[in-house]
């Protein structure tokens, strides 16, 4: 039996943490991509969310979106209805919702393999993590596919990030226009763990290294998919998708709710 928040032990943890650095062992941080640094060859760009009914936390729908770019027309779109029996715990996010993402990556290379995106963008950290391997690179690492992490919340690291006021502090300093980045880097070991990038006039996001990516040509990847908005294109997309696609849904409106 699993052994979660009423783990005085942290047994669990202990278990996730030791499989994370596992995994961590295949992660690659250089670019292996089909396309350059002034995303010529990108032809094909994903973004994967999951949505849930409101107050319920157990219930979700997965949308994986593949987009064309540099036009960003929707050419591809899937859903998934899941289950999640896992709670969330910080740090250990993938082991929670990247299975259902991992079921439509294999459907779509499956059924439409000339539409596989070469990047794929997730709602929630890479390297930005307290064991430099959050759900966009256990995702990028298990289904062999390059992968950013685009955060819309700092994930504070102990010891190594400074807190969320004293970062706000110097996002509203130096980040002015679109495109200007702050990097945060730790502080013991020098770890650039990722960027504050600002994408609009709003707070900026937290863009990081997920797989076979480097931290410059990610940053690119999200410039180019923000045109309008805060949110790169194909999270929007699956956000919003995923949203609709519940409010459609009785069933899964009327389904239990864990408050």
């Amino acid at each position: 039996m699993p052994l979660y928040d009423n783990d005085p032990s942290g047994e669990q943890r202990r278990i996730w943490s030791e499989e994370q650095l596992e995994l961590r062992k295949k992660h690659e941080l250089n670019d292996r991509l089909s396309f350059d640094i002034s995303l010529k060859g990108l032809k094909y760009i994903g973004g994967a969310d999951l949505s849930f009914p409101l107050n319920d936390h157990e219930n979700a729908v997965a949308c994986l979106i593949v987009m064309t770019m540099p036009d960003l027309q929707v050419v591809y779109k899937r859903f998934l209805e899941t289950k999640l029996y896992l709670p969330y715990i910080s740090g250990f996010l993938a082991f929670r919702e990247v299975n259902p993402l991992l079921t439509l990556l294999d459907q779509l290379k499956s059924e439409q393999p000339d539409l596989y995106p070469q990047i794929l963008l997730i709602d929630g950290n890479g390297l930005l993590h307290p064991r430099q391997f959050g759900i966009a690179c256990h995702l990028g690492v298990l289904s062999d596919t390059p992968t950013i992490g685009v955060a819309k919340n700092f994930l504070m690291i102990p010891d190594e990030l400074e807190s969320i006021t004293e970062m706000k502090n110097k996002w509203h300093a130096t980040l002015q226009t679109k495109g200007d980045r702050l990097d945060l880097v730790g502080k013991k070991n020098d770890v650039l763990y990722g960027t504050a990038l600002r994408t609009s006039s709003k707070n900026p996001l937290l863009i990081s290294q997920g797989h076979r990516v480097s931290l410059d040509l990610a940053v690119q990847v999200v410039l180019a998919t923000c045109p309008k908005y805060r949110i790169p294109e194909p999270i929007r997309m699956a956000d919003l998708e995923s949203r609709a696609y519940i409010r459609n849904k009785k069933h899964i409106q009327s389904s239990k709710t864990i408050d």
